[in-house]
């Protein structure tokens, strides 16, 4: 009986024990699923303190309050809880990755990637998806590659997943080559993922073409196009303005339904916008169910490239009706429009108040914009006030605010600009330095443009096209043709400004046969010529009297070309008769213009009047300038020097009466000379450098060996008012001669000598120099002389 008491009792505790455990693992089960449930729903410190009272903990307690702290980005937390789990496994060691993988730092998501492996845990496909995709959002080359090692020596490089993370990986370092390599040796079977990652890679590295193949490969496989696959093909379309393909594209996008996506919708709108069908793009973007940002941008900026600025700026006020939140792509796009056209400033000033107001006005991308958009307006001290406002300041900030300077005739302060940019520390790119050598070539700074030529060279960046044609530009308005060649036939890919420049640039510098040799070289390449083109090779053709040759290309402007001459033009043809003294063909021209003559043709009629001592052409030219041009001098002066001439003292007195009741001044004529990086400059008879006592005794030895060489100083260029003796010293010491014999002392011998002027060269200057380089022959002199002239029609001295 006793022994049967024992047994029952015993039954009934295990029974109870049983049911003890049974109790307490449904109870762990659920506070499991309550965990999870916290955890998923981001309610962490619920879970932790859920996570505390627990009892007991498995290997699904400690993962999902690991993961919960990881995907919320308290890192510090979840790594102490891992380094405290006792039941680590793979999914541990997962959660934790990913996380720094997710938030950073990513050295720590590499460090415990391999530390797992030391501790004996091998990475899955999951802990490999993870590196991966931290290697690929960061362009993490070096990684990647340890990672593909990894996978070589694991047998991983058979995972279809892992190989499409390691092919998106390739491609987004620009590594497509790698990445090819491994979608052609693929050992399984292609999916969607590996297909899109291929394309995109093509795409996103400038291989449209590629991409394209890759789509048609992938409809040929039977693989399935996604929202993600069709926006990179219909990226690379865009590219190549291949609106056939991505037409056919578009087809497939309504077969597969994908029409209705809005990032394919956007992909869409931006292929036709680049493709210039803007219709069509039109038709997409008004049949879209929802607004999108990025929709309305390319549809923006399509207008703003095809020169629609109205549409351009009526898309933005519909966009700003419906309320959309306009971003920092939609403000530079709109400040553009306002950069190209002529609407008031007023309006254009109104966009900046928008943008303060709608918080941009601290974006770095928004500001360059405005900067850029005042800076063309020619408002430069609005553009500079952005400017200085700026807390970062990029070389697009910096080019902006050069490019504009350039634009607007301030080529001192874009000089400026350009050197305390360098000072700064930000390295010029390519469209700075095309402007800044523009600006060098207007101030003719020939040994600055040397130093941003080399330092460009230096840079390492590839050949420019814009930067090769300002060199081109520079070297040629500084007198340097040499230079100016060796760029010339350096350059792979020439355009028609290229040989305008050098067209122009032989002109300007006397060489009137390599002009138009150039011309005719630029013919049988198959540039057609321009009208700026005609303007170099009709001015070469005045300055070397060539009437036969400028009359015939003068006449094949219009028949050949299709051009019609304007008033640079006629002036040429114009000084080249006057020149001859025909001035019956002078009136014929003026007679036969379909544009009203201004001061340039009417200045070209002047100048060859004083030189023919034709007073009533010289008259009637000096009194229409005098109304055209109230404020300049050159009338003027000219006609006072041509009464004073014939004996006409009492009228010559009463233009300068004239001249002085107008408080209208003559602009004194100045030579200057760069010397070491500094310009030193002469007037007539200036006696303000401190070598002045050199120069001067050089100029007396000068003068004194050209006459030997037969120079004989013409009258006609000197002060009416002064007897012979006054007329030569004073010829003498015009600005040209002080700055040649400046120019003797301190450029070694056999070096040019570069001599740069506001005014036209006077002629006895002109007749001194030629004698001086003929002594330069007989090597009295050992120098070469090269005087430019920035203006053409004045009075020099």
């Amino acid at each position: 009986m006793h022994r049967l008491n024992v047994r029952i009792f015993r039954f009934h505790l295990k029974r109870f024990g049983n049911n003890i455990h049974s109790y307490a693992d449904r109870t762990k089960l659920h506070s499991n699923l309550v965990l999870g449930d916290l955890s998923k729903s981001g309610r962490v410190n619920e879970a932790r303190q859920l996570f505390d009272k627990m009892p007991e903990r498995d290997e699904f307690t400690w993962n999902t309050m690991i993961v919960a702290y990881s995907k919320s980005g308290r890192l510090s937390d979840a790594e102490h809880l891992f380094r405290s789990n006792p039941v680590k496994n793979t999914i541990s060691w997962n959660a934790l990755i990913s996380g720094y993988c997710n938030h950073g730092p990513e050295d720590e998501a590499f460090r415990l990637f391999w530390e797992m492996q030391f501790e004996g845990i091998k990475p899955n496909e999951y802990t490999l998806g993870s590196v991966l995709r931290l290697c690929t959002s960061l362009a993490l080359l070096l990684r990647g590659e340890e990672i593909h090692g990894h996978t070589l020596k694991t047998g991983f490089d058979l995972d279809v997943n892992v190989v499409n993370g390691l092919l998106a990986m390739y491609a987004q370092c620009k590594r497509i080559s790698e990445a090819e390599f491994l979608f052609g040796t693929m050992s399984g079977e292609k999916n969607n993922v590996t297909w899109t990652s291929m394309l995109t890679g093509y795409s996103q590295n400038g291989f449209a073409f590629k991409a394209i193949e890759c789509f048609r490969d992938l409809r040929r496989d039977g693989s399935q196009s996604n929202q993600f696959t069709f926006p990179s093909v219909l990226t690379a379309c865009a590219s190549v303005s291949s609106r056939r393909v991505g037409v056919q594209v578009h087809g497939c996008i309504v077969k597969s339904g994908f029409n209705t996506n809005i990032y394919v919708q956007s992909a869409l709108i931006d292929m036709y916008v680049k493709c210039r069908d803007l219709e069509t793009a039109r038709a997409l973007l008004e049949g879209m169910e929802s607004d999108d940002v990025v929709s309305w941008n390319s549809m923006i900026v399509g207008c703003v490239r095809q020169g629609l600025i109205e549409e351009a700026l009526s898309l933005f006020g519909r966009m700003h009706d419906r309320d959309m939140k306009i971003d920092d792509f939609t403000i530079p796009s709109i400040l553009n429009c306002f950069s190209l056209s002529r609407t008031e400033i007023k309006i254009a000033s109104s966009a900046h108040c928008l943008i303060v107001k709608t918080g941009y006005g601290t974006h770095k991308l928004v500001n360059n914009a405005l900067v850029d958009m005042y800076a063309k307006r020619g408002i430069i001290d609005s553009a500079l006030k952005v400017f200085e406002g700026m807390i970062e300041k990029d070389v697009i900030s910096w080019t902006a605010l050069v490019t504009g300077n350039t634009h607007n005739g301030s080529y001192e302060e874009a000089v400026k600009l350009f050197c305390n940019m360098r000072v700064g520390g930000i390295s010029p790119d390519q469209i700075v330095t095309a402007s800044v050598l523009s600006a060098s070539a207007e101030l003719t700074l020939l040994e600055f443009g040397q130093q941003v030529h080399g330092n460009y060279i230096k840079s390492g960046f590839p050949s420019s096209l814009s930067v090769n044609n300002s060199l081109v530009t520079m070297y040629t308005k500084c007198g340097s043709l040499e230079d100016a060649n060796v760029i010339f036939n350096s350059m792979e890919i020439r355009d028609l400004i290229t040989w305008t420049a050098l067209i122009v640039g032989y002109a300007k510098n006397g060489k009137a046969k390599d002009s138009l040799k150039s011309y005719y070289l630029m013919i049988g390449s198959g540039i057609t010529p321009d009208y700026i083109t005609f303007i170099g090779l009709l001015f070469a053709c005045s300055h070397a009297g060539l009437i036969e040759e400028a009359q015939s290309y003068f006449d094949s402007m219009r028949t050949v070309y299709g051009i019609r001459p304007g008033p640079e033009h006629y002036a040429c043809m114009i000084d080249l008769f006057g020149r001859s003294g025909d001035f019956v063909k002078v009136e014929e021209l003026l007679n036969q213009m379909e544009v009203e003559p201004d001061a340039t043709v009417w200045k070209a009629i002047l100048a060859a009047s004083r030189k023919h001592g034709n007073i009533e052409n010289g008259e009637r030219a000096a009194k229409t300038l005098m109304q055209l041009e109230p404020n300049n001098a050159v009338p003027y002066v000219l006609l006072s020097n041509m009464y004073s001439a014939v004996g006409r003292q009492d009228e010559a007195a009463n233009l300068r009466r004239l001249m002085k009741s107008r408080s209208i001044s003559k602009e004194p004529g100045c030579s200057w000379v760069e010397e070491k990086g500094k310009v030193h400059s002469f007037m007539s008879e200036d006696r303000r450098h401190p070598r002045m006592v050199e120069i001067y005794s050089k100029v007396d030895e000068m003068m004194l060996l050209i006459k030997e060489a037969g120079y004989i100083a013409d009258m006609s260029f000197a002060l009416h008012d002064l007897d012979k003796e006054g007329k030569e010293l004073g010829l003498a010491y015009h600005s040209e001669k002080l700055a040649v014999a400046f120019g003797l002392l301190v450029v070694p011998s056999g070096a040019p000598i570069r001599i740069i002027k506001n005014l036209r060269v006077c002629g006895d200057c002109h007749n001194a120099m030629n004698g001086s380089y003929k002594v330069t022959n007989l090597q009295l002199y050992t120098f070469k002389l090269l005087v430019h002239v920035i203006a053409e029609v004045s009075e020099g001295s």
